[in-house]
């Protein structure tokens, strides 16, 4: 018997389609490729959308750039049922960092307004749906609010009051005093200046499109020539790096093993750092951090131009007809800012590939089976580091971390790390140690095998996480995770209490040592680790298909105000037909 045999209802259809109309930066049928979760989310949010019946446009800013003068919408693709355009030759750069410097037009782009108004009516859309604004300027919401549309917005990070994203000040420690805007200035050294940049960003596509992209990839070839000629530092392995003086000083033992209790139990393999390879000072937070940024009181404080930007977030995330973070944390540092509370509402995040791995941990016949016995192991615990190499993610935690594991934990653990991006300086730092596994990046279609291989998810990101996929990934296949006490996670990790295992453990933000101490309470039998099961039961989440049903509901509301809000768990709004499923938020 295959899947498609089976009695599977089908996808929900309404019976009165709207006009949707989603903004961002990145393009959509790339999903987590660009743009990574927010992306993610917005495309299978828009295909679900489309697949209910609704009539989807999707409109991307900031990417497309042409020698032909003039700034337009073009159309790109379209992509499971969602009709895709791109704002060409953008006032705003996207991704963010790229528009850093350009505070100015990042306030206040009426004519680019304009152009997207066009296209709004040109589209017929009833409702807005924004899940990013960079690329747009910050005077958009206000613009489709006065057309008439209601405007949804979900913030997946912080760039309406923090122009670096991610809330870091130079991507390396939370920021919880901007100064005004003066903490800013300096935030971010080596942003580009946006004029060079829409012009290198025109050129270069002009080349692809007339020569085709080989020929960039040669020209950039070419690039790395002369860096390499000229001394300068390439990312990847070093020749070098594998000749060292005496290797394997341990070479003369043969089978042999030193009887030495005190032997480490690490190898020697004569690996040296680079200078540009050398540990990064990153910030570490107290355990409260979240409760000590909410009692701040100098969000609004301005002093210059990106104090003026902070303000202006504000006042246009005001403008819209409902802000829609996927966790609380996100939606109280707005309100704390100054977001009107009632048009703010928590709405958590549904994705197919959740789905899938519930199910998975659902029909396996290990699901009610607790995972690891510290008591009688018959192997090594496994922990996992699933992400990228960049510094919010936190791998230079667990890097120093995982020396200061005791010998007798560690090696009762086995670290498997994919982490997307230049690795090779972490593989150095941990190659000592034959407990840990580099797997590199990993795609969706990987995840579903890879939690195969791990028992334990770890999340040591360093900034305030907003709604996390890789822990609701980890939270989804049934496993425990030990994960930073800093922004949303938090409404997710149930930590043991009595005779309920729970579903993770906190430590402070940035701390190696704690979260070596926490690996070793698993590690040394003092955390039981739960089923899939009983971490499905301490857990809140949410499927895709209720995901899709509640953001419809809430576009009816806005369309028709006499329609009363959807509670969680109750039926969809009128003209929405929903096939029989779990409620739209419940502990599963």
């Amino acid at each position: 018997m295959t899947a498609s045999s089976l009695s599977i209802p089908e996808w929900s259809r309404t019976d009165r389609a709207l006009s949707i109309a989603v903004l961002g930066w990145a393009r959509l049928s790339r999903q987590a490729g660009e743009g990574s979760g927010y992306n993610l989310s917005a495309s299978e949010l828009a295909a679900g959308l489309a697949r209910s019946g609704h009539r989807v446009s999707y409109l991307a800013s900031g990417r497309r750039y042409s020698l032909i003068p003039g700034m337009r919408v073009s159309p790109t693709e379209e992509w499971r049922g969602v009709a895709c355009f791109d704002l060409v030759n953008s006032a705003n750069l996207s991704p963010a960092i790229e528009n850093f410097r350009n505070v100015k037009r990042e306030l206040s782009s009426a004519r680019q307004s304009r152009v997207v108004l066009r296209w709004l009516g040109s589209v017929g859309a009833e409702v807005v749906h924004i899940h990013s604004l960079e690329g747009f300027g910050l005077d958009l919401i206000g613009a489709i609010r006065a057309s008439g549309r209601p405007v949804v917005v979900t913030p997946h990070n912080y760039w309406y009051v923090c122009p670096q994203v991610d809330l870091l000040h130079n991507e390396m420690r939370v920021c919880t005093d901007y100064e005004g805007g003066r903490k800013c200035v300096d935030c971010v050294p080596g942003a580009p200046h946006p004029s060079a940049e829409r012009w290198g960003r025109r050129l270069e596509q002009a080349v692809a499109a007339a020569a085709g992209r080989p020929t960039v990839k040669a020209v950039r070839h070419v690039g790395r020539a002369v860096r390499r000629r000229l001394g300068m530092p390439l990312v990847g392995p070093d020749a070098a790096d594998y000749s060292p003086p005496f290797p394997d000083p341990e070479a003369p033992l043969g089978f042999d093993i030193d009887p030495d209790e005190r032997h480490p139990g690490t190898i020697d393999h004569g690996l040296r750092l680079l200078d540009h390879e050398k540990p990064v000072e990153i910030g570490a937070s107290p355990i409260d951090e979240n409760e000590r940024f909410l009692r701040a009181d100098h969000h609004l404080t301005v002093l210059n131009e990106y104090g003026r930007r902070r303000t202006a977030g504000i006042e246009a995330l005001n403008r819209a007809s409902a802000v829609t973070p996927p966790s609380e944390f996100l939606l109280r540092v707005l309100v704390r800012m100054g977001l009107r509370a009632e048009i703010g509402r928590q709405v958590r995040l549904g994705q197919p590939h959740f789905d899938q791995l519930n199910r998975v941990a659902r029909r396996s016949p290990f699901y009610g089976v607790r995972p690891w016995d510290a008591v009688r192991p018959a192997r090594p615990v496994r922990f996992a580091f699933l992400g990228t190499t960049r510094n919010n993610k936190g791998l230079e935690v667990l890097t120093r971390a995982i020396p200061l594991v005791s010998r007798e934990a560690r090696q009762r653990c086995h670290f498997v790390i994919r982490a997307s991006g230049y690795d090779w300086p972490f593989r150095k730092r941990l190659s000592a140690y034959p407990e840990v596994s580099f797997h590199g990046g990993f795609d969706l279609l990987q995840l579903l095998s890879a939690v195969g291989e791990f028992d334990v998810g770890l999340l040591p990101h360093i900034w305030f996480e907003n709604s996390p996929l890789v822990m609701l990934e980890y939270l989804h296949a049934g496993k425990f995770v030990i994960a930073s006490r800093l922004g949303g996670p938090v409404e997710w990790v149930q930590e043991p209490r009595g005779a309920r295992p729970g579903n993770g453990l906190l430590f402070p933000a940035g701390d190696a040592a704690a979260l070596a101490e926490r690996i070793e309470r698993v590690a040394l039998g003092r955390v039981v680790l739960p089923s899939a099961r009983e971490v499905h039961e301490a857990s809140t989440l949410r499927s895709y298909p209720d995901h899709v049903a509640e953001v419809e509901g809430l576009y009816r509301e806005l369309l028709e105000p006499s329609t009363p809000p959807r509670a969680p768990g109750a039926p969809a709004a009128p003209g929405v037909v929903v096939a029989a499923r779990a409620p739209a938020a419940v502990k599963v």
